[in-house]
This record gives C-alpha cells, sequence and structure tokens, in this order.
C-alpha cells in the first residue's frame, strides 16, 4: 500500500462507474471535466464525506450527536485519508452581526488594539457584546422603527377605515379600544395635538370593549406603542410567513441614530487611535487600513492576506451574508492560512469563481502556499489559469450524467494538453475574437447610477447585440446591473443563487412539466391527476415516494436502503398499471430529455424541454434529483427556466460559472441564437471567450470598491484590446 497517496477503489456515488484512483498527497491535483460529470461525485461526495465521517467517529457519542452526520459513501475502499477542511462554494451567510471582520478573526485583534490603547475592557469594542453593542440598536447598526404613514389614513375616521393595520376592522374588538375612545366619526386630520398624540402613543386607563362571550376592560396602549410591543419587541421567528409579510409592510428601516450605523455604544466610539475610532477602522476599505495597523500584528498579516486574494476592496464592516459567493470562498481560504496545522487535505470548489483573470494568479499563490506547508490540495476546477498550477491532473468524463463517471486521464498538465478529451482539446483551442460584430438597433439608458460604489455612471446598454459587462470583482458591475434590471423591470434577469435542490425535486418539478404530464396520465386513464405523484397518493407507502428508506437514529450514521417495494421507482404498483402511450409514469420520468423530445407530442411540454436541450442538458433524466445535480447543471436549469419565457432583454450574471469549456462553447451557441431571434442579451462575464464573443463590452473599474464605480471603456473586444488602462483588455490582449 502506498501510503504517500489517498486511495479510492470502487467508487459508485451518483453516476460514478466503479472509480478508482490514487491522489498524491502533499501535491495540488486538480479535478477537470465537463459539468456534471462526476468530479464532485469524487471529490466531494465519496472523499470529503469519507473523511468527515471517520474524523467525527474519533469523537465521544454526545459530541457526535451535535455534529452533522454523513452516510458511508458507495465505495470499496477510501483510505489514507488526512483531516479535510472544505472550502465550497455555499454563501457565508451569517446573521445580521456577522462581518468580514468577525467571520476572518480580525476585528477580534484590532478590539484588542484599542483596547490596549485606550485602557478599556476589550468586550467594550464588541457590538456582539452586550456591554459593548449600542443600546439603542443593540449593535445591530440599523434601527427599525413603525412607518406611522402607512398605518393610518389621516383623511379618514375611525368609522371609515382609518387605521390601515390588519385586524382593525371597523368594530372589531382591536378597533373598539380607539373608536371608544375618540370620536369614530372625525377625521384624523382634525384631531388636536393632544388627541393624536394619545392615539399614536398614548397609555393609560381602560376600555370596556366588547367580545363573543361579553364585555372585558382593557389597558389602552396607543396604536404605535401597541405595534411596536406586538411586532417589533418580539422574536418574530415563530410567526407564520405571512404575518411577517404583514408586518414588513408598516416599518422602515434605516441608520441607528444613536450610533450612526457604527453598531457600539458611548464608551467605545470614544476612544481613538490617531484620531480614529473602531468605527472609522472598520469603515476603511482593507487597503487604505493596511498602513495603519502595525508591522508584526496579527491583524496586519490578515489584512495582507485579504488584499492578496484581491478583496482589498471590502471592509471591515461589510455584512458577510451580502458577499458574493466567490467572496465568501476566498475569504474561507483566508482564514485556513492563518493556522499553522500540516498534514490537512484542502479540498476546494471551484475557487476562481467570481474572479477577474487578474486576480487567479493571486488565488493560485495562495493554493500553492497551502501545499507548501505540507497539506494535499485537491481543487476541482474549470478555469485553464488554474489548471496550469497542478502538480497532477485527474480528467472525468468523457461526457455528463450517464455518458460520464469514469477516469479519462490522470498525468501532467503537460500530459493532458496532449491528450484526447474534451479538457486536453479545450486546452489546445483558441477562440478569436467575433469576426462581424452586430449593429445596435437601439438603447436601453442608464442614468446616474450611485449605488454602492457607482459613481454616478450614466451609460447606455445597446439593444438587439450581446453585450458583455467586465471589470475586476468590485468595479460595480453587478452594482450597475441592479440598477437596471430595476429602471427596466421587465428584464429576464437570471442571477447566482442557488436552486433548492431536495431529493424530491426534479428537473420535471422544477421546469413546470409535472402538472401537464399528471394531467396528461389522468386524462388517459379516467382517474384523479394526484394518482400520479409520488408526493401524494400515488406514492409507494412504504418508501412515501423517496425510491429509497433512510434509516436514521442516535448513534449511528444514517443509512439509506433501496426501496424493495416499489424497486426505488416511487410509485405503488397499482399506479404503474396506468400507461400513456405504452409507458408508465416511472416510465417516462425515467426518460432523458432527449427521449423526452420524442415521445410527447404536446406543444407547452416541447418548448421547456427544448430549453433543458439547449443548455446541453439533453442527457439528464426527468426524474433525476437535483440534489444529485453539480452546480453547473443547477445554474443551466436555472437559465433553462427562464428561456421559455416571453421577453426581449435577458441578462445573466456570470453564466459561465461552473461550466467546462466545451461547455462554454455551447452556451454562446445559445446567447447567439437568443441575439438573433431579436432579443436584447446582457451578461456580467470574467470568462474572456465569453467576451471576446461579445459584441459590444463595458468595462468598469479601473480597481475595485472605492477605486472602481466608473465605466472606462466602451466598444467592441476588439478595440478594448488595444485599449489603454484596462485590465480586462490586458488580459485579452496576453491571450491573443
Amino acid at each position: 500500500m502506498n501510503v504517500e497517496s489517498i486511495r479510492i477503489v470502487g467508487a459508485r456515488e451518483h453516476n460514478l462507474k466503479d472509480v478508482s484512483l490514487e491522489i498524491p498527497k502533499n501535491k495540488i491535483t486538480v479535478f477537470t471535466g465537463v459539468s456534471g460529470s462526476g468530479k464532485s461525485s469524487i471529490v466531494f461526495d465519496t472523499l470529503a464525506v469519507e473523511a468527515q465521517r471517520q474524523l467525527n467517529s474519533t469523537f465521544s457519542w454526545f459530541i457526535r450527536n451535535q455534529l452533522p452526520k454523513y452516510e458511508r459513501p458507495h465505495a470499496d475502499v477510501v483510505e489514507n485519508l488526512t483531516t479535510p477542511v472544505i472550502v465550497d462554494q455555499k454563501p457565508v451567510g451569517g446573521s445580521s452581526r456577522s462581518t468580514v471582520g468577525t467571520m476572518t478573526d480580525i476585528l477580534p485583534v484590532i478590539r484588542a488594539l484599542f483596547s490596549r490603547a485606550s485602557g478599556l475592557p476589550a468586550n467594550l469594542f464588541s457590538f456582539n457584546d452586550p456591554t459593548g453593542m449600542c443600546p439603542e440598536c443593540d449593535g445591530l447598526g440599523r434601527s427599525v422603527v413603525p412607518n406611522v404613514e402607512l398605518m393610518i389614513d389621516r383623511d379618514k375616521s375611525l368609522n371609515e377605515g382609518a387605521i390601515l393595520l390588519p385586524n382593525y376592522k371597523v368594530g372589531g374588538p382591536d378597533w373598539q379600544v380607539y373608536g371608544l375612545r375618540f370620536d369614530p366619526d372625525k377625521p384624523l386630520r382634525d384631531f388636536t395635538e393632544a388627541e393624536l398624540a394619545d392615539f399614536l402613543h398614548g397609555s393609560g386607563g381602560k376600555v370596556e370593549v366588547s367580545f363573543k362571550n361579553g364585555s372585558f376592560g382593557v389597558n389602552y396602549e396607543g396604536l404605535v406603542t401597541k405595534f411596536t410591543r406586538q411586532a417589533l419587541k418580539r422574536d418574530t421567528s415563530q410567526l407564520s410567513e405571512r404575518t411577517r409579510e404583514q408586518i414588513q409592510r408598516f416599518i422602515k428601516e434605516g441608520v441607528c441614530p444613536a450610533c450612526e450605523g457604527a453598531r457600539l455604544g458611548p464608551a467605545a466610539l470614544e476612544a481613538r487611535i490617531d484620531g480614529r475610532t473602531i468605527a472609522d477602522w472598520s469603515r476603511l476599505q482593507i487597503a487604505d487600513l493596511l498602513p495603519l495597523v502595525p508591522e508584526g500584528n496579527a491583524a496586519r498579516t490578515a489584512l495582507e492576506r485579504v488584499a492578496a486574494i484581491g478583496l482589498g476592496y471590502l471592509s471591515l464592516d461589510r455584512p458577510s451574508a451580502t458577499l458574493s459567493g466567490g467572496e465568501g470562498q476566498r475569504l474561507k481560504l483566508v482564514r485556513h492560512l492563518g493556522n499553522t496545522l500540516t498534514g490537512m487535505t484542502y479540498i476546494f470548489d471551484e475557487p476562481s469563481i467570481g474572479l477577474h483573470p487578474h486576480d487567479v494568479g493571486r488565488l493560485n499563490d495562495l493554493l500553492r502556499e497551502l501545499r507548501d506547508k505540507g497539506n494535499t490540495v485537491l481543487v476541482v476546477e474549470h478555469d485553464p489559469d488554474v489548471i496550469v498550477i497542478a502538480d497532477h491532473v485527474v480528467d472525468v468524463g468523457p461526457g455528463a450524467g450517464v455518458h460520464g463517471g469514469e477516469i479519462v486521464f490522470q498525468g501532467t498538465i503537460d500530459e493532458l494538453r496532449q491528450a484526447d478529451t474534451k479538457t486536453g482539446r479545450g486546452l489546445r483551442r483558441t477562440v478569436g475574437f467575433k469576426e462581424q460584430v452586430r449593429v445596435a438597433d437601439g438603447k436601453l439608458p442608464i442614468v446616474d447610477a450611485r449605488l454602492h460604489n457607482l459613481r454616478t455612471v450614466s451609460v447606455d446598454i445597446p439593444t438587439g447585440v450581446l453585450t458583455a459587462v467586465t471589470g475586476v470583482a468590485g468595479a460595480g458591475k453587478s452594482s450597475l446591473i441592479d440598477v437596471f434590471v430595476e429602471t427596466y423591470p421587465d428584464t429576464i434577469f437570471v442571477d447566482q443563487s442557488a436552486i433548492g435542490a431536495s431529493s424530491r425535486s426534479t428537473p420535471a418539478t422544477y421546469l413546470g412539466l409535472m402538472d401537464p404530464i399528471r394531467t396528461l396520465f389522468a386524462k388517459a386513464n379516467g382517474v384523479a391527476p394526484g394518482m400520479f405523484s409520488f408526493n401524494s397518493t400515488g406514492a409507494c407507502e412504504e418508501c412515501q415516494g423517496r425510491g429509497v428508506i433512510i434509516t436514521e437514529m442516535a448513534f449511528m450514521d444514517p443509512i439509506t436502503t433501496h426501496c424493495a417495494s416499489c424497486d426505488g421507482r416511487r410509485f405503488k404498483e397499482s399506479v404503474l398499471a396506468h400507461t400513456l402511450r405504452g409507458k408508465s409514469i416511472a416510465d417516462v420520468l425515467e426518460l432523458s430529455v432527449e427521449e423526452a423530445l420524442g415521445f410527447f407530442t404536446e406543444k407547452a411540454l416541447l418548448t421547456k424541454l427544448r430549453a433543458l436541450a439547449d443548455v446541453g442538458l439533453d442527457y439528464l433524466s426527468l426524474g433525476q434529483s437535483l440534489s444529485s445535480l453539480s452546480g453547473g447543471e443547477r445554474q443551466r436549469i436555472k437559465l433553462a427556466v427562464q428561456l421559455h419565457r416571453t421577453g426581449s432583454v435577458y441578462v445573466l450574471d456570470e453564466p459561465t460559472t461552473g461550466l467546462h469549456m466545451s461547455d462554454v462553447d455551447t452556451l454562446l451557441g445559445l446567447l447567439n441564437r437568443l441575439v438573433d431571434r431579436g432579443n436584447t442579451v446582457v451578461v456580467i462575464e470574467h470568462n474572456l471567450d465569453v467576451v471576446r464573443q461579445a459584441d459590444w463590452v463595458i468595462d468598469l473599474g479601473p480597481g475595485g470598491g472605492r477605486d472602481g464605480g466608473q465605466v472606462i471603456f466602451t466598444g467592441t473586444p476588439e478595440d478594448l484590446r488595444s485599449f489603454p488602462g484596462s485590465l480586462t483588455g490586458h488580459h485579452l490582449k496576453l491571450e491573443a
């Protein structure tokens, strides 16, 4: 046994076909292949899951019950593992109290600096500590107050329905509290100042209110005072979603007037270093904060790493929930670089997502640094600029879904360049500039955009062409597009947000195919449509329509077994006896998109199925679980949902996310077809192959954050290549 390698034998997760391989330790190994080929099934669903499962088994059962539970992956052998550190694409999220400063552990060090300089306890500088947080906003920096003008209609009397809050129907118990205390026929605008103050904010006394069971004395509370107590001074998480939505209609949020958004109490805001408070430090861009922190300090080292990965435009007070997936992933990477652990296995899921080519080199430096500290680095990646730093490459394919799941190449990057695989051919190919760009037939102006770091930007989006919006991370691309979508609300916008992917959701359910399919089966067999749903009356009673039986018990990992009753087909036997054109509902759900296009004749179904084929997902089966799909496949399903909508302006936020080089060609074909049909297509994109094939480019910058927010170039991709001062143009020129 070679203990210098991680060994996998007979991996069968998802589409893997008895995959066996050895992965060298203390090296950078990059896993490549088309989207859906099985890369993540090897790295995350097999190797990472087994490493986490074995690590958790070293703890006591008391601790293990508090940890996530992992099912043993379908593989004969997974051995020679080391402790895993997984840096995935999931948004960092976090509560409203989580910021860049807290998640990177930089802010606690800065608190210690201010504590030492002022002599105050360090917890006074923490907005997450009761002694340090602003007493007015509880350390959130924002205040939520009732919006009185939305709660009442001053032109009406109480009898005419002046109270606009729900549950205040004229004559009802809540209404009587005010209708019996004030003149109910007097318009609110005619109330005296004292009456209005008492109506809105007063308290004291009792009002006799009539209920079905009799009359009761109720303590009087002003309308605003009562709403604040019931809606704002309580935990609303237990309320129904409908009730929370109703509450949201009557409140307004703004910067806390007491701390002016600093989150901290008065004592902490009195302390200064060189004339600046800790709140001032937190508001500065990291690139500007660096010179203020003493050399050799732990915070200085961490800040330098954040700047080195291209995130110097962020500030420490930036809420972590507002970070993009790419920004969050890079911040996780920086946090891991701060530890001194060695012999770990670091696993990255497309760390180049959201990165401009200018920043990829910095990412590569950090990956090498992790390896050189004595760690194994595994990277699932599509970007050729990241693939080239690999010590070892594993190419998975040859295709996606049922056409993938095999190792088609293992070796060095130089050997991969000569290999006859989709990745090898992709590394050898060159995508030139479009020979003839389209001419716009109109324009959609953006005027004086000032969102986030945009500096009163005015620019025209040309219609009838393919436009690429480019620039480094933080340049203002997404902000510009947000303004555009708000200005033109009929725009079809496909963002990067994740789609819900449970074991019960499928391509057919996500695209809205199941209702018409069930209706077809119901009409053909004279039964109710619900019979053909594995989430309803048609579900196998043994597995409840899952197709598998999941056994979860305390003190053991979950176990999933094939349902013997329905043979994994999810439906009752009686349901499968009903057919449509010779196929049962389970047979239809097992069809691939390509096969379904030949089976169905109904126009509504064919339109949605063709959309899946157009985005390169013709190999998926209609009933395949969305949770088994890769990130790139899920993004394309999102795009397919929008393709059959009626509209003329499409905006796509980094549509190449999760796409292999060969899949990018499919995407470009789709974008060009959309434009050829008379649509306007705008893409926010870092992928230079897409930029080269655009008709028009809007480049923002020149840098990120405070150094960005300007349109520095508009024109054709060919002209951008020779434009000085554009980092995008510089890289177009380098790769020409």
